[in-house]
This record gives C-alpha cells, structure tokens and sequence, in this order.
C-alpha cells in the first residue's frame, strides 16, 4: 500500500511536460505512471487523430483506430528499445491499426481512453469533438479553397502504398527516415513512393482539369 501510495503521490507531482516522448515511454514501462502516458496522449491526440482521420476518410473509424493504438502502445511497450525514437515507432502502430480496420471493413467497439486505462470515470465531451482540429495541414498551407478539395479528392484515388507515404511526408511533415521506419519500409522506396504519388496526383489533378 505504501508503494502504491507514493506512485500516485509522485504522478501527481511530476511535471511531465518537459519530458521527451522517449522518457515518458520508458517511465510508463518502468513504473506505470499513468501521468506519464497521459501526457503522450496529449500530444499526440490533434496530430495522430488527424492523420486517421485522413487516411481513414471519417471520423469514427479514425476514433477507432487512435483508441487501438494507444491500447498498443500500452501493450507493447516492453519492445520499444531505448535510443530509437517514439513518433515513428508510433506512427507504425496507427498504420497497422488502420490498415486492420479497412481489412475488416467495420468500427471497432472502442471505448474511451480513460475507460481503457481506468485514468478517468465518464467523459462528458465525445472524443471525436474534442479531437478534431481546424489547424491546416502542410499541405493545406500551400493551397485553399477549390484547390484544396480537389487535391483532397484526388489523393483519395491514390493507391494505399502511395497515399501512405504522401499524407506522412506531406501532410505530417514527417522525415524521410521517420516516415520510413513507420511503414517498415527503405529509406529509398520511401522517394520512389513519394515520387510515384506526385506524378499520379499530377495526372488525376490534369485530368480533372480537362474533364471540367
């Protein structure tokens, strides 16, 4: 009882804001502070939501798929080796997340993280609501309006290997390398994805064009 006591005291004490991401993960896997994974959440809850939400295509499916890779993470922790870093190895898992959920064509049961955890009692706001971000893009940077949905429309009609690539490079602002070790795939194929998808998106954009 004393130890669990003081675990809870120290939690509740500790300023995890100033951590890496590596630090909270391995402190999570050494004590199970939840004040710690709390605070990997909280980081990544807008940027890796969004992302799903893209690759997914709604937000339910991507409620789903950010609910089952934070329970992986959770999981796995144990195999994440100190000295690589957190985002890809994230990332990794919510790409096989969602690719498990597009093969099984059906929302996941998913209940909230704080239920999952016991970090909480009832949310009083939906998960999506609190989530979802109007904060644009890179991508989204550099064109708006018309553009900007037609360019959305056409990534859609990309090829999942390249739409993978394009919306971690583009859309995320994810290095080469980091994008790479989260799709578990060269360096190299990496440019040649990226490339591939360019020169379609360039194509099907063109197309659009012509037809309108």
């Amino acid at each position: 009882m004393y130890s669990v006591v003081n675990e809870m005291a120290r939690s509740s004490t500790v300023d995890f804001t100033q951590w890496t991401d590596e630090d909270l993960l391995l402190e999570y896997r050494s004590t199970q502070l939840r004040g710690a994974f709390e605070e990997l959440v909280r980081r990544y809850e807008r940027e890796l939501f969004n992302y799903l939400r893209h690759y997914l295509g709604n937000a339910e499916n991507a409620e789903d798929a950010f609910q089952t890779t934070f329970m992986q993470v959770h999981l796995k922790c144990d195999q994440f080796e100190e000295g690589r870093a957190f985002r890809p190895w994230l990332y990794r898992i919510a790409i096989n997340q969602a690719i498990d959920l597009k093969r099984r064509n059906r929302r996941h049961c998913a209940v909230s993280i704080d239920e999952t955890f016991g970090f909480g009692e009832n949310a009083s706001v939906a998960f999506v609501e609190t989530l979802t971000s109007d904060e644009p893009s890179p991508i989204q940077r550099s064109i708006s309006g018309e553009q900007a949905g037609q360019v959305r429309e056409a990534v859609e009609q990309l090829p999942d290997i390249l739409k993978q690539v394009l919306y971690l490079v583009y859309f995320q602002g994810m290095k080469y390398q980091d994008a790479a070790e989260s799709l578990g795939i060269p360096f190299g194929t990496v440019k040649s994805r990226l490339n591939a998808a360019v020169k379609k998106l360039n194509g099907l954009l063109a197309d659009n064009e012509e037809a309108a």
